[in-house]
């Protein structure tokens, strides 16, 4: 009964009613896009860092984070292989050997991240194969380089081309080779474009003169909220004094301190959305209440307890609030569909600008059911807190007072 009285009352100032209706519709709309937005692009960024270089999880030897040369490599023996794969969560193991190498071709110069993989599992992890844009990808034995294409274009190479390395091997030794290109690769952030050059492992631990050596194993888990589980498992069984394991959090701290700011002043729009159309709702209970005070007179005159009164009042609230938030979810649920398959790319003069910075010139957009659940809390909290105003009124009302207005 007081649920139908209620909704009735809800409608009988329609006008009212459907700009607190819209008012709370619009904001949850727009709350939703921006923070799908926005937790889109953190987990792109995430995903892309991660899987391009450090993985989830990482295992090196202890001193190589601090100082990455090619002398701080380990030997990923049996014992630790079996651990790390018997490990819950770690669905894959991508062993490296990576360092720096002068690359030049003819007159061209330039220094190059080189990284040597097992080309299989690196595809399992960086989806590296998808990205040859032309020639073909390495094989296992494979004696040729892929290249990034910005350093392609910088060095004025193609597939066919051979490049000359130049860097220094394990404990000094000399490290020199001639590598032909077998496929040029783009990489969607310009830092990987302009520097990368991938060979096989056991060409590049030939070339650094270190067989059976790597630098890193990098691990793809199940999901990424399991990497301080997993980190600790692995900590508490490997040879610590021998092996460091980190996360990606402490692997790419700088990405993290981004997020972290770019998040913040997220919210921080967020909320002075909401206070806006805080003003608004606060402004109709405010007329609702003033409007109404004779009929709350009557009420109360002919029997009927303020408990109850005040109940009704806030159950139209909250049916104001409900239908706001569900239609606001609804018309954002289509539109995030939409650019959470075809995410929004930026051409011409506009990528270019972006890329500079060092980030992919896209935005994606997330559907992380978090996005939706974080707005519908933060509406009704602020109805609840709101609906304090015309409760308050109709305890302290007197009534004989009220019907005379």
């Amino acid at each position: 009964m007081y649920l139908t009285l209620a909704w009735r009352n809800t409608w009988r100032n329609k006008r009212r009613s459907l700009i607190t209706v819209l008012s709370i519709t619009f904001a949850v709309l727009l709350a939703c896009v921006m923070r799908s937005m926005q937790i889109g692009s953190y987990a792109r960024m995430i995903d892309n860092t991660v899987r391009f270089y450090t993985g989830y999880i990482q295992l090196h030897k202890n001193g190589f984070w601090d100082d990455k040369v090619i002398d701080n490599s380990f030997e990923y023996d049996s014992l630790l292989q079996h651990l790390v794969k018997t490990t819950p969560g770690v669905m894959l193991d991508v062993p490296r050997l990576e360092s720096f190498a002068l690359s030049s071709f003819h007159s061209q110069t330039k220094g190059a991240l080189v990284m040597g993989v097992n080309p299989g599992q690196e595809n399992e992890l960086t989806k590296v194969k998808d990205k040859v844009i032309r020639g073909a990808y390495l094989n296992p034995e494979d004696k040729g380089i892929l290249v990034g294409e910005g350093l392609a274009d910088y060095l004025k190479i193609d597939v066919g081309d051979t490049v000359t390395l130049i860097s220094q091997g394990y404990h000094g030794a000399n490290a020199a080779g001639l590598f032909p290109v077998r496929g040029i690769v783009r990489f969607p952030l310009p830092q990987q474009n302009n520097q990368v050059i991938y060979m096989s492992l056991v060409m590049a631990q030939w070339f650094y003169a270190a067989p059976g050596l790597l630098t890193s194993v990098s691990l793809l888990i199940d999901h990424p909220d399991n990497t301080d589980r997993i980190v600790s498992d692995l900590r508490s069984q490997a040879d610590t004094d021998r092996i460091e394991v980190m996360g990606w959090r402490d692997l790419v701290p700088e990405l993290v301190q981004s997020i972290e700011l770019d998040n913040i002043s997220g919210k921080v729009m967020l909320w002075v959305l909401y206070l806006v159309i805080g003003f608004g709702m606060f402004g109709t209970y405010l007329m609702m209440t003033a409007e109404r005070q004779y009929e709350f007179g009557v009420m109360l005159a002919v029997g009927m307890q303020r408990i109850r009164l005040q109940g009704v009042v806030l159950l139209e609230i909250l049916l104001m609030t409900v239908s706001g938030v569900v239609l606001g979810v609804l018309l954002s649920l289509p539109i995030l569909t939409y650019f959470y398959y075809n995410p929004v790319r930026y051409e011409a003069e506009a990528a270019k600008a972006i890329e500079s910075f060092g980030v992919e010139a896209i935005y994606i957009f997330s559907l992380d059911p978090v996005i939706f659940t974080n707005q519908a809390y933060a509406i009704f909290i602020m109805a609840i807190v709101l609906s304090a105003y015309p409760v308050w009124t109709i305890y302290k009302m007197k009534v004989v007072e009220s019907m005379r207005q």
